[in-house]
């Protein structure tokens, strides 16, 4: 039911295939529009992938270019998400939350996969952070808490990132107990402790880099 007290009904057969379809699409390829790739290649002229760990991300980006050119990473890779949460929500008039874990899931597969950047993107942290905030405030308190809350007291981003990927699918089953909504939130999740998971090997044998506010060529995150 909307706001408006409307009830919708869903398309059955073609019409929720080609709404699928139009949604997944769409958001694949808003999320492939990376900010760190965009902005060190064709503003610095200086592809990010080609130095730190290789890593098409803001972490990475921030180590190795730094400046107020991060700003315009974050603002692109948060306005891709909402605005790819936001079609979701509203193609699927009749299911807005499944619209929206259907959309993000798209978009993060096409941060992390670009096909336009030869499927080498980033690990999904501030545009999966951007979404648990578009999907849900009690998701975002979770996720957002813990990996504030790690960050701040190892310095490892790694670490509050891998409780971000871990957290959201459980978080988002205690809120929307729907097996359709489950399903989507573990592979969100799934696929950003994915990425991380050379980082959760450094970590474990102590070589994984802290944070640190100061420019730096070389790291690995």
């Amino acid at each position: 039911m909307g706001a408006t007290g409307l009830i919708y009904a869903a398309p059955s057969g073609l019409g929720l295939i080609l709404v699928l379809v139009i949604v997944a699409a769409a958001s694949y390829f808003l999320g492939c529009f990376n900010g760190a790739v965009i902005v060190s290649k064709y503003i610095l002229r200086d592809d990010v992938r080609n130095h730190g760990s290789g890593n098409a991300g803001l972490t990475n980006f921030h180590r190795t270019f730094g400046g107020w050119l991060t700003f315009a990473v974050i603002l692109c890779d948060v306005l891709k998400a909402v605005i790819a949460v936001l079609l979701g929500s509203w193609l699927f008039a009749w299911d807005p939350v499944l619209g929206k874990y259907w959309a993000a899931l798209f978009c993060l597969l096409g941060h992390m996969f670009p096909c336009m950047f030869h499927f080498k993107g980033g690990k999904g942290i501030l545009s999966g952070g951007t979404i648990a905030i578009m999907i849900d405030w009690r998701i975002a308190l979770v996720v957002w808490g813990g990996f504030l809350i790690l960050t701040a007291l190892t310095r490892y981003v790694s670490l509050g990132s891998l409780w971000a990927g871990a957290s959201f699918p459980f978080i988002s089953w205690y809120c929307y107990p729907d097996v359709r909504v489950v399903v989507l939130a573990f592979l969100l999740g799934g696929l950003v402790v994915w990425q991380h998971r050379g980082n959760a090997q450094r970590l474990f044998h102590g070589t994984e880099r802290k944070l640190s506010f100061h420019k730096k060529p070389e790291g690995g995150s």
